[in-house]
């Protein structure tokens, strides 16, 4: 199948510049939907495309993608995997690619913005107008300047969050499960009670893992500093919302802001159902955190390029449940593409097979990860159909494609 053979789906209105990029790479076949889909509509939808783009509402779930298992790639754009059935998806043989990088400075951008409106009260002030009072006073407004940011959770945003931080004069500190290099003066605290107790500022910026489940209950909050304020741009099921409702009303936090939620509406139409709705001095924004027109703009080129990448060359750099390869492209050669369960002598059935029909090898990359093995394998033009029919019949073979 070549590149104008391959039908791609964009969902959730997914930047045009994605558009853009894959026709420009050659492929005609593109579709952009400004929704995401239910399961039924995405079940009809996945039955018609060999790639799916998504953003964070539509949910690959198992069911969804065992009825797909034809599908050559899914692309998140966004940060996050967690709307994939990533396992799924790997014993399937579909690599999964996201944007890790992309919008990593409008995350922390906004985060800036929500530390210094909270530590100046702006949200009670701006609604205290709105109903017709004048609260000018200093009283519960502060300057970041000198406050101290705890940041849980020092990857690319945790990182960058920090240098923006320090340049509006606070002192950083933050808490990783592993020992990251500080930018700038940011010191590493060895535990996470110990940030939350020394933290004016408490930033979440964590991935979504069961380790990272219901991270902040009622005893971390209250470990808090009595004053204090925190920020989740992170995932939702880190905070356990009621718990943060509770201290909030008991005026132990003097104000949150939550960009994700445990559940959130599945439309923009639809109103979020949480115990924070209403509360004095809490920011609630939906899901917006990478959501600028630079970031979007950003990621449709970084999963588009990963897109062309795969189904070009068979190139994994960047997918986040297969084995990583990028095997140059050479001249007078066919290549084959193998993704098999990761067991013991595949390789040397397949090169046996080979030996044994005449089949030259010009090239050749195998690498393993969990469950699969993926094989990036270039023969000469003249053996490409024996080999491609040979290695079908490997034992173990989960899919084999012909690229070019």
């Amino acid at each position: 199948m070549n590149n104008k053979q391959v039908r791609i789906a964009l969902l959730e209105n997914i930047h045009t510049n994605a558009v853009t990029a894959l026709k420009q790479s050659g492929f005609s076949d593109v579709e952009l939907l400004d929704t995401a889909l239910e399961e039924e509509a995405l079940a009809a939808k996945l039955a018609e495309v060999d790639v799916i783009g998504i953003r964070s509402r539509t949910q690959l779930t198992q069911a969804v993608l065992e009825k797909a298992s034809h599908l050559k790639a899914i692309g998140c754009f966004c940060i996050g995997t967690n709307q994939v059935d990533v396992d799924t998806a790997q014993r399937l043989g579909i690599p999964v690619f996201n944007a890790p990088y992309s919008n990593t400075r409008s995350v922390a951008e906004l985060v800036i913005c929500e530390i210094i409106a909270l530590l100046r009260g702006l949200v009670s002030k701006s609604n205290a107008v709105h109903r017709g009072t004048w609260p000018k006073q200093a009283r519960g407004a502060y300057e970041a300047r000198g406050k101290t940011l705890g940041i849980i959770g020092y990857g690319n945003i945790g990182a960058q969050l920090s240098v923006l931080a320090e340049s509006l004069g606070m002192k950083v500190i933050y808490h990783d499960i592993v020992t990251k290099l500080p930018l700038g003066n940011a010191k590493q605290v060895e535990g996470l009670d110990e940030l939350l107790a020394q933290s004016d500022v408490v930033s979440l910026h964590v991935p979504q893992l069961p380790s990272t489940k219901d991270l902040i209950t009622a005893r971390e909050l209250y470990l808090m500093r009595k004053g204090s304020v925190l920020i989740n741009a992170a995932r939702g099921h880190c905070v356990v919302i009621d718990d943060l409702a509770e201290a909030l009303r008991s005026e132990h936090l003097a104000g949150a802001a939550i960009d994700v939620f445990p559940t959130e509406p599945k439309s923009n139409t639809e109103a979020l159902d949480s115990p924070l709705c209403g509360l004095e001095n809490v920011i609630l924004t939906p899901h917006v955190g990478g959501s600028t027109m630079e970031a979007q703009a950003n990621i449709g080129l970084e999963v588009a390029e990963k897109f062309s990448q795969f189904i070009d060359k068979g190139t994994t750099v960047g997918a986040v449940n297969f084995p990583e390869i990028a095997l140059p492209k050479r001249d007078d050669t066919h290549r084959l593409l193998h993704v098999h369960h990761n067991r013991p002598g595949v390789l040397s059935a397949i090169n046996q097979l080979f030996a044994v029909h005449n089949i030259n090898i010009a090239a050749q990359s195998l690498l393993t990860k969990g469950e699969i093995g993926y094989l990036v394998m270039d023969v000469d033009q003249s053996d490409a159909e024996v080999a491609l029919e040979q290695i079908r019949g490997i034992d173990g073979t989960i899919r084999v494609r012909l690229l070019y």
